[in-house]
């Protein structure tokens, strides 16, 4: 089976959907084709220079025409061009014919390269899968009351639930991540109900896990001396940017309070941006640069809890796996990635942070509920797993045992 996806962008150094599930559909012996543009990842976002500056200049940009082999499949990186504002691909068409896919993915159920893969398979014949990573929150239309001629809604139908639903009237099925991404694809993205069918975001289990032997702990103790971290300290750690949106400053604060209290609570903080500096202030708080996400797992390992006060992360299954309790606020939608392996705060509250962060002090509290969360992402989130489910949904799609 030939298989395409297509993603507006892709980094080496990343961990996410685009980098991982080629590299397992092709261990299932699917020949695997990712078709991307030479746009960086975030290029979209104001700040995407002084918060990935460094990081993406450890990786040499992407060259249009460029064809390699990767991991497994092959990279095709095609030039971009922006209409009504949003990138689409030149020359999509005829590197489509050129491969001949029998499936083409979109990481996406709206925008140019979902519609411009529709109208392509009414020429081509391939069949269509889309995708929808938009939680409800970063979708602000989904939690609050809107009435019929609400302003905004009226954009978003014309803009977004059209479009989406003539992608949808072609597409096979639509792979939405989480229940609430099934949601707002649903209300807001034209995708019709009976086309969804949730397959979570995966882990790297090749990578991430927990402690197994000395090595492991050797290395623990070791990048935590390196760090300043004591081994009777409780390290906290937030990856990603350092936004507004995501405020792991927040985190910092509550780690302030904590030590002023006299509790040996520590931050690390992997990542860049505009509260960067803000947390580095705060007592107890260590702040390192982004890394690549093959590195992450050590640094898992070294910490004690892994928190992320607002939007949700990829990281948190991540850290999950690798052992550590997860820390989330209470209106996150994706409650399987906290079940019986994390605890939530009061959005935004500083001290209900602290009061839970505090009910994790003792090694054994931890340790519960992280073991929870490794064995319940080996059993359920493991990419091998998710890459085998979405094989069967493209084989009964290519066989006629599916929505067309």
């Amino acid at each position: 089976m030939r298989i395409v996806l297509l993603v507006e962008v892709f980094s080496p150094q990343m961990g996410y959907l685009e980098n991982i599930l080629p590299r397992y559909l092709s261990r299932l012996g699917a020949d695997v084709h990712l078709i991307t543009t030479e746009l960086q990842p975030y290029y979209y976002m104001r700040d995407v220079k002084k918060t990935y500056e460094d990081f993406n200049g450890d990786s040499p940009a992407l060259k249009p025409g460029t064809i390699e082999r990767l991991d497994g499949f092959t990279l095709h990186v095609l030039e971009h061009r922006k209409t009504l504002g949003y990138v689409r691909m030149l020359g999509l068409r005829n590197k489509l014919r050129d491969i001949r896919p029998d499936i083409v993915q979109t990481e996406a159920a709206i925008g140019w390269l979902p519609l411009d893969a529709a109208i392509l398979k009414l020429q081509l014949g391939y069949k269509l899968f889309t995708g929808s990573h938009y939680h409800a929150s970063v979708f602000p239309l989904a939690n609050r009351q809107h009435h019929l001629w609400d302003p905004e809604r009226l954009r978003v139908i014309m803009t977004r639930s059209l479009p989406g639903r003539a992608v949808s009237l072609v597409a096979t099925r639509c792979f939405p991540t989480s229940d609430d991404c099934a949601d707002v694809a649903v209300r807001f993205f034209g995708v019709q109900r009976g086309k969804i069918e949730v397959c979570p975001l995966g882990v790297d289990l090749d990578l991430f896990r927990p402690i197994q032997n000395e090595g492991d702990e050797r290395e623990r103790r070791e990048l935590r001396a390196q760090l300043g971290f004591a081994d009777q300290e409780i390290v906290c750690i937030y990856t990603g940017r350092f936004s507004q949106a995501k405020n792991p400053l927040l985190l910092a604060k509550a780690i302030d309070q904590l030590a002023a209290s006299g509790e040996p609570y520590r931050g690390l903080f992997i990542g860049n941006g505009s509260q960067g500096d803000a947390i580095r202030q705060q007592r107890n708080c260590c702040v390192h640069p982004f890394v690549n996400f093959r590195e992450l797992p050590r640094f898992f390992r070294a910490a004690d809890i892994g928190v992320w006060p607002t939007q949700e992360s990829m990281s948190m299954l991540d850290a999950a796996a690798s052992g550590l309790p997860i820390v989330v606020n209470d209106t996150v939608n994706a409650k399987e990635r906290i079940e019986g392996n994390g605890l939530s705060y009061r959005l935004n509250d500083c001290e209900d942070l602290v009061r839970i962060l505090t009910s994790l002090r003792t090694p054994e509290r931890r340790h519960e509920l992280g073991q929870c969360g490794a064995e319940k992402i080996q059993r359920q989130f493991g990419w091998d797993s998710i890459a085998k489910f979405r094989l069967r949904g493209y084989e009964a799609a290519m066989n006629g045992k599916t929505q067309q």
